[in-house]
């Protein structure tokens, strides 16, 4: 019997991960049986299980995949010098995510934003999941604070600044762009990059230009 390649171990790995992810952005983690994703992905019960024992196992590869690219997104920036500024960066991640992860909905909406209000729903539920988001939102917090030193290196924000702060910031900033389009709809990259330079621009009362 022909040995089958990893690279096609691969493939097939990513065709479980991308369908179920469509299902639970679209149907909700609870909604969604494991015949839906066999249906998604056309695939045989014993070509999936080979993978993931369920669900559970399902939405953890893919919080844990999600997260380590952003991590790396943000590692690339690190190793700028100096990395780009946030109105910059933000919007140039968010596009390279959409690249990685083009999927979209019924409507034409981006399913990412849909299918990260989903994990965050069911972390509320499961401890385990709720472990590995806490670990991958602890590394790409770690990033952003090495981008944060890396604009007080550079002169761009002052020495004393609370470089853990501002990451908790450019997350929290990401997180609520994500749930707009998701609830709402409307918003692209390029509207957040744009609103965020206009902030940046922003001085005290009686500070000179």
């Amino acid at each position: 019997m022909a040995r089958v390649s990893q690279e096609h171990l691969d493939a097939r790995r990513r065709q479980i991960l991308d369908g179920a992810a469509s299902c639970f952005a679209r149907n909700g983690f609870h909604a969604t049986s494991m015949q839906d994703v066999l249906k998604e992905t056309d695939l045989s019960a014993g070509a999936v299980y080979r993978y993931f024992r369920g669900k559970d196992e399902l939405i953890a590869a893919i919080v844990t995949e999600v997260l380590d690219t952003v991590r790396d997104i943000l590692e690339r920036a690190v190793r700028e010098s100096p990395p780009p500024t946030p109105d910059v960066l933000v919007p140039r991640a968010l596009a390279w995510m959409r690249e990685q992860r083009p999927a979209t909905l019924d409507d034409g909406e981006w399913m990412f934003p849909r299918l990260m209000i989903q994990v965050w729903t069911e972390t509320t539920r499961s401890p385990e999941l709720a472990a590995v988001l806490g670990d991958g939102y602890q590394k790409v917090r770690t990033t952003w604070g090495k981008i944060a030193e890396s604009y007080q290196a550079a002169g761009l924000m002052p020495a004393d600044t609370d470089t853990d702060a501002v990451a908790r910031a450019m997350i929290a900033l990401v997180q609520g762009f994500a749930a707009q389009m998701a609830l709402f709809g409307g918003i692209s990259e390029q509207t957040l990059g744009e609103g965020l330079r206009a902030l940046m621009t922003m001085r005290r009362p009686g500070q000179r230009p």
